[in-house]
C-alpha cells in the first residue's frame, strides 16, 4: 500500500511541472483505511468552506463488525504549492464497532460486537491535486468516548477522489453572489423614504 502511494506521488509530482494542476472546491471518492485490528473501505467527500479550510465526511466499513461515520474540519497549508499541501484538524465520529476489553486480574480479553460508539477524531495528512484527481494520505487517531476498548485507536488512510467542483468555479460563484448582494444593498439605499412608504402600503 505504501509502495503504491509512493509511486503515485512520484508520478504526480513528476507531471506537475508539465501539466496545469487544479485546486478543488468539492471532491468525492474512495478511502482505504488500516489500523492494528482491521481494514476498511469507504467513501470520502471534501468541500472547501473558505480559503484554507475544508470539511470532510467519511463513511467506512470492514463489511463485518465495524462501520463508522466521521466529520472532520481541517486547516490546509501549502508545501510546494496550494495543490500540494499538508493539513491538520479534528472532528467527531459515531459508529457500530467491536470492543476488546482487557481484564488484567483474570488475564482475559472480553471481545464484544455491535457496540454503539462515539468518539473524537484528529487528523494529519498530505494531499495533491492534479488533472481533476485528488490523492491524500493521512493519519487519523480516534479517541473513544463511549462504547469501545481500547479507548485510543489510530488509522492510516489513503483516499483517491474526483474533483467535482474546481476551486476557480467555486470562487467565481462566490464573487457573483457577493456582487448581487452589493447591488441589492445599493439599490435599496438609493430608494427614497417616501418610495419605501408607498411600497410598504402596497404590500399591505
Amino acid at each position: 500500500m505504501y509502495k503504491l502511494l509512493t509511486c503515485i506521488m512520484i508520478l504526480f509530482l513528476g507531471g506537475a511541472y508539465h501539466s496545469v494542476a487544479q485546486s478543488y472546491g468539492t471532491t468525492a471518492g474512495l478511502r482505504l483505511g488500516n489500523n492494528n485490528h482491521y481494514r476498511t473501505l469507504g467513501v470520502s467527500a471534501k468541500h472547501r468552506l473558505v480559503k484554507g479550510l475544508t470539511a470532510e465526511a467519511i463513511l467506512q466499513s470492514d463489511f463485518n463488525v465495524n462501520t463508522t461515520a466521521h466529520l472532520l474540519i481541517a486547516r490546509h497549508r501549502p508545501l510546494i504549492s496550494r495543490r500540494f499541501n499538508y493539513y491538520y484538524g479534528a472532528g467527531a465520529s459515531i459508529g457500530i464497532e467491536e470492543s476488546r476489553e482487557k481484564i488484567p486480574d483474570d488475564m482475559q480479553i472480553i471481545h464484544t460486537y455491535g457496540n454503539p460508539t462515539l468518539g473524537v477524531d484528529l487528523v494529519l495528512g498530505i494531499e495533491f491535486t492534479l488533472l481533476k484527481m485528488n490523492v491524500s494520505l493521512d493519519y487519523k487517531p480516534n479517541v473513544n468516548i463511549v462504547g469501545r476498548e481500547p479507548w485510543y485507536q489510530g488509522q492510516v488512510g489513503l483516499s483517491v477522489r474526483h474533483v467535482l467542483v474546481k476551486g476557480s468555479e467555486q470562487n467565481k460563484k462566490r464573487r457573483q453572489k457577493a456582487r448581487k448582494k452589493r447591488r441589492a444593498g445599493k439599490n435599496q439605499q438609493e430608494v427614497g423614504p417616501f418610495t419605501k412608504i408607498i411600497r410598504s402600503l402596497k404590500g399591505q
